[in-house]
């Protein structure tokens, strides 16, 4: 995801942290100032599950996703 700044930037990356958490998955990622890689994938089963998808899915929807 790319932003027009770091302060956007760290916006998307707490709204991700409290839908991280609502869902109970946790994605790995990584802040380069104006943008956040993220990586989806299921620990526990070594892969990618059903819900990396469904999760990746809201993260597009975040507010902060369009800034």
């Amino acid at each position: 995801y790319r932003f027009k700044d770091f302060r956007r930037a760290m916006a998307f990356v707490n709204a991700m942290a409290d839908l991280a958490e609502d869902e109970g998955h946790h994605p790995d990622f990584t802040v380069h100032y104006n943008a956040v890689d993220v990586t989806l994938w299921t620990h526990a089963i070594g892969g990618l599950s059903e819900n990396d998808f469904i999760v990746a899915a809201k993260l597009d929807r975040l507010p902060a996703s369009r800034a």
